[in-house]
């Protein structure tokens, strides 16, 4: 019975640390406005098959000669079409879910890589941490697109996976500190050093006493990482190294329009230069309020 009481204290305990944490983010006006943005945007890329009016590669062409090449925004076409006469709404729906892909499993690449190295570093120190640092400083030190420009080239035709490999393992960097000073500061704390005077293995604190305090670092990091993955997403697509022709990518997108924009054909790079704004805002709002909610300087 204590058991069963315990567990139901321990749930209510945190469903009431739930409710404090959502009142906090909720009284964050750009957090609700990221989190409206980001459910509006993944929402999109899942249910781009059903609101894409037109195939987002296949080229329309309209009948009596007329041609559907480069026509303006119209009820028809509600963003204009491109140089091959295809829908750009629906390409920037369908860019949607390659970069929510891109932006997600190179952030799982990132923690996976981050994370057991940072907690290595940060909770044995010494030689682990000296040397992992000192990988840190090197890859801090590289320029980021270089690095990933010469881990993509090596491949004559890169695939996303590889994009998003590659981007990890830049982007790893970034949590693998969080993730080391998270434990520098709580191996030292009195419910740690009681596990370890109680002889408990040390892959068991690790994982039960001390990343549980850290994952939310971890996740505020991640999320405020994500509108960096995406933008370097689209850098690559722009410069021919992401995702490759007739993928909608919105990197890509603005890369094959913009030498139209001089001559008055601005849509075919301004909508998705929109959307790739749109989504690193959705992503930095919801980031900083997440960081905000769980700052326990800010509650009152």
């Amino acid at each position: 019975m204590s058991e069963i009481a315990s567990r139901n204290a321990n749930a209510e305990a945190g469903e009431g640390l739930f409710k404090e944490l959502w009142r906090r983010f909720r009284r964050n006006k750009l957090a609700m406005l990221g989190l409206a943005m980001t459910v509006i945007i993944i929402l999109a890329a899942l249910s781009a098959g059903i609101i894409a009016p037109y195939d987002p590669i296949k080229q329309l062409v309209w009948t009596e000669g007329s041609s559907a090449k480069l026509t303006p925004p119209s009820m028809a076409h509600l963003m204009g079409t491109d140089l091959y006469g295809r829908d750009i709404f629906s390409r920037v729906l369908y860019g949607a879910r390659i970069s929510l892909q891109i932006g997600i499993f190179a952030t799982l690449v990132a923690v996976a890589i981050g994370v057991p190295l940072g907690a290595l570093a940060g909770y044995k120190g010494g030689i682990y941490d000296d040397l992992i640092s000192w990988l840190v400083n090197v890859v801090f030190a590289f320029p980021f697109i270089l690095f990933v420009l010469a881990v993509v080239s090596i491949f004559q035709n890169p695939s996303l996976y590889l994009v998003f490999v590659a981007i990890g393992l830049i982007d790893w960097v970034f949590i693998c500190r969080v993730t080391r000073s998270q434990f520098i500061s709580l191996r030292s704390r009195e419910f740690v050093e009681a596990a370890y005077a109680l002889g408990l293995p040390t892959w068991r604190i690790i994982f039960r006493h001390i990343l549980p305090n850290v994952i939310a670092p971890i996740v505020i990091q991640a999320t405020l990482g994500m509108g960096g993955i995406i933008t370097m997403e689209a850098g690559l697509a722009y410069l021919g190294f992401g995702a490759q022709p007739p993928t909608p990518s919105w990197g890509l997108m603005i890369s094959e329009g913009q030498q139209y924009i001089a001559q008055g054909k601005w849509w075919w790079s301004f909508f998705p230069g929109i959307a790739i704004m749109f989504t690193v805002l959705a992503f930095n709002f919801l980031g900083d309020g997440l960081r905000d909610a769980l700052d326990v300087r800010q509650k009152r």
